[in-house]
């Protein structure tokens, strides 16, 4: 089972309104709208997916990470959820 499980519909929830929010971008473009209110929208979708983003992260260590250590793959479990961040804070 993975650590979102128990979060699951609401992960749907929230990435089913980032879609939403990526549709009315694609309304803002064809109705050609101000540039700086599309930048705003695009600023507010990119914060929502970093939200989803750490709150997956804080599941995935609060788990994975932790039953790692029951299972002597803590080191494994440590460079992955690095990893994840790496690319995390690039984007």
């Amino acid at each position: 089972m993975r650590g979102y499980y128990n979060d699951k519909d609401d992960y749907a929830a929230r990435l089913r309104r980032i879609e939403g929010q990526v549709r009315g971008l694609q309304r803002m473009i064809e109705g050609d709208r101000y540039c700086a209110d599309i930048l705003t929208q695009i600023s507010s979708v990119n914060s929502a997916l970093k939200r989803v983003a750490v709150a997956l992260l804080d599941d995935h260590i609060r788990t994975c990470v932790v039953d790692a250590d029951d299972r002597g793959r803590t080191e494994d479990m440590v460079t992955e959820a690095t990893s994840a961040i790496a690319r995390l804070v690039k984007s």
